[in-house]
């Protein structure tokens, strides 16, 4: 089960990040979404979406992305099991 996803991903001005936020939070397993705005261009924004939830189904989140005209560039993160492990700095990433 996937609990939580980092996604970067680049869409176009329309829809919003409030309306991709609210798509992709009405899907099933999803509790909660974060959409923040990376960088703009002319034709495209490219952003970071974390998505947390129960049990997160990542084809319907893609196809959820891709109906809205966005690509996901990469998956930076991703938690699964039954509990979320958050990252723990040791002294090499100092």
């Amino acid at each position: 089960m996937i609990k939580r996803l980092i996604l970067d991903v680049l869409k176009p001005h329309k829809p919003s990040i409030i309306e991709l936020a609210e798509r992709i939070g009405c899907l099933e397993g999803i509790s909660g979404v974060n959409i923040s705005l990376e960088e703009v261009d002319a034709e495209t924004d490219s952003v970071k979406i974390t998505i947390e939830g129960t049990n997160i189904n990542y084809e319907k989140v893609n196809n959820e992305i891709a109906v809205c005209g966005a690509v996901i560039h990469s998956i930076d993160g991703v938690s699964a099991g039954i509990k979320l492990v958050d990252e723990v700095n040791t002294p090499q990433d100092r």
